[in-house]
């Protein structure tokens, strides 16, 4: 069931992963509170550098999991044929984050402390894992029959709960930052339009992942399934029927990506009428299926990210 969890943890991050922060002008504190293009830039710079390293974490973090669910197996005499492999987290992004933004205002502090908390776990989970690592290298599990292995396994585990819980507290905290600097910077933007159109069909495809993951760890209902296919097709077809006609030479050459974008998602759409099939057949979602909507979801997400950078 972790590895359950983390999946569908992992599927729905980074829906707004990168904000434009191009065109804007200055803007004064009455507007959302925030002082201007540098400030809201910096909270956009905090909201895309966190995600992504959230969402890379994660994947490592699972891994991670896995890895001391199969040592603990060995430990104890089970036959594991191969240990699983652990791919270091490409997390270059996290030393990017100096400071907590000032434009948080009275939500700085608190998001200061899920910052810590996020911070410590990610970085006893690192130090845990080496321990296992070695434990299981030297098998020092034969002196006493895997005892440290379930010891450091229970702590993994907590640190991963504490991880993830920081980590969905600071999303839902930086949003209502980033989508107020995201309105500063995308003032007079030329490409406002098709950004917004875009950045609300990821917001549709991130609410499609939710339920996609709760439902693969629960029981697969096809009406809710279908309900949120009707209603991310509609956001598809109309973010492709916007005739992309930006005339300043900056963005003009973004029509390609945009039109990539769309087509992403067409693809995506494809694959998860294959999920409602074969889950209604199952009566479950499948394995294959869920793994087919989890690359088809990073192909979106990569298309929207390389549009609005």
């Amino acid at each position: 069931m972790r590895k359950i969890m983390i999946l569908a943890i992992t599927l729905s991050l980074t829906v707004t992963a990168v904000s434009c922060k191009k065109g804007a002008d200055k803007i004064g504190n009455a507007v959302l509170n925030l002082g201007g293009e540098a400030e809201a830039n910096a909270i956009i710079d905090f909201n895309n550098n966190f995600i992504d390293s959230y969402k890379n974490t994660s994947k490592h973090i699972d891994g991670v999991l896995r890895y001391a669910d199969a040592a603990v197996a060995k430990a104890k005499g089970e036959k594991v044929l191969m240990m699983p492999l652990v791919l270091n987290a490409m997390d270059y992004t996290f030393a990017k984050i100096k400071e907590i933004p000032s434009g948080f205002k009275k939500d700085k502090a608190s998001v200061e402390a899920d910052f810590i908390i996020y911070k410590t776990k990610k970085e006893n989970i690192e130090k845990k894992f080496d321990e296992l690592k070695s434990y299981i290298n030297s098998e020092d599990y034969k002196d006493d029959k895997g005892a440290k292995a379930e010891q450091i396994k229970k702590e993994l585990n907590a640190d991963a709960d504490a991880f993830f819980t920081a980590g969905e507290n600071l999303m839902a905290k930086i949003k209502p930052a980033t989508d107020a600097a995201e309105e500063v910077v995308l003032k007079d933007h030329p490409m406002k339009e098709y950004i917004i159109s875009s950045k609300n069909l990821m917001n549709s495809l991130d609410s499609v992942i939710d339920l996609l993951g709760r439902q693969y760890e629960g029981k697969f209902n096809e009406a809710e399934a279908q309900k949120k296919y009707d209603e991310f097709a509609q956001k598809v077809e109309a973010n492709s029927k916007l005739d992309f006609n930006v005339k300043d030479p900056q963005y003009s050459s973004k029509k390609t990506q945009f039109e990539n974008f769309n087509r992403n998602a067409s693809n995506f759409l494809d694959t998860y009428r294959k999920l409602i099939r074969d889950s209604k057949e199952a009566g479950k979602i499948p394995n294959g299926d869920i793994q087919q909507i989890d690359s088809s979801y990073e192909t979106v997400l990569n298309s929207y990210n390389s549009f609005v950078r």
